[in-house]
């Protein structure tokens, strides 16, 4: 069944979501990325390019990313928070649309599972 009413999941969700296109424009933030990248300006990075918020060395990986259509994924650790950073390309009707970068923290320690 076709839930009729759309669910804006994404809008409080406690991981940063960060959409851009093909060309790196930012085209949607939740309310966390806007709170993560308050300093940088929050919601008016919407309509911005990603390339303005990077240094450099981030900026080639970005190319390749949006170039290659790839998946990175790494993890970083800022004023004493440890986050996992996923970015991954999306499609619209299977049409490469750009990427998606979600930005999460997680412990220092996790552990580590091995399913059979």
């Amino acid at each position: 069944m076709i839930n009729e009413k759309l669910i804006n999941w994404s809008k409080e969700f406690n991981v940063a979501i960060t959409i851009c296109d093909h060309e790196g424009k930012i085209l949607e933030m939740n309310d966390k990325a806007c709170e993560t990248f308050a300093k940088d300006g929050g919601i008016k990075l919407v309509g911005q390019s990603v390339f303005d918020c990077h240094p450099e060395r981030a900026q080639k990986i970005l190319k390749g990313l949006l170039e290659n259509q790839q998946t990175n994924c790494y993890t970083i650790e800022k004023n004493s928070v440890k986050k996992l950073i996923y970015q991954a390309p999306w499609y619209e009707n299977g049409k490469y649309s750009g990427f998606i970068e979600f930005s999460l923290t997680i412990p220092f320690e996790i552990p580590h599972f091995i399913r059979k």
